[in-house]
């Protein structure tokens, strides 16, 4: 019983050595954020693109992807560009795709 009393008297002695240094770094922390000329060098990630950015990025996407299939299904089938296009206005007018 001896024994143990020691080691968790180190223990809390360690514990709060090591909160104190963390309440130090955070207070140096603040007192660099409350300088008004002070750069701090934050390690950032790439830059964040909105969600209108990624949805514009995902559409192009899906519109290259379609107009591939289209021009390799124009190819397999032997179909003329205005054939297709009279095709797709058709469908459009119809009400088949937007």
């Amino acid at each position: 019983m001896r024994n143990q009393k020691p080691n968790r008297s180190m223990d809390e002695r360690e514990k709060l050595r090591k909160f104190r240094e963390l309440d130090d770094a955070f207070a140096q922390a603040l007192r660099e954020l409350e300088k008004p000329d002070s750069r701090l060098d934050i390690p950032t990630g790439p830059p964040v693109r909105s969600l209108a950015e990624l949805e514009a990025e995902e559409q192009e996407q899906r519109q290259q992807a379609f107009e591939a299939r289209l021009q390799s299904l124009m190819k397999e089938y032997a179909q003329p560009r205005e054939s297709v296009a009279d095709l797709l206005r058709t469908l459009r007018t119809l009400g088949h795709i937007a």
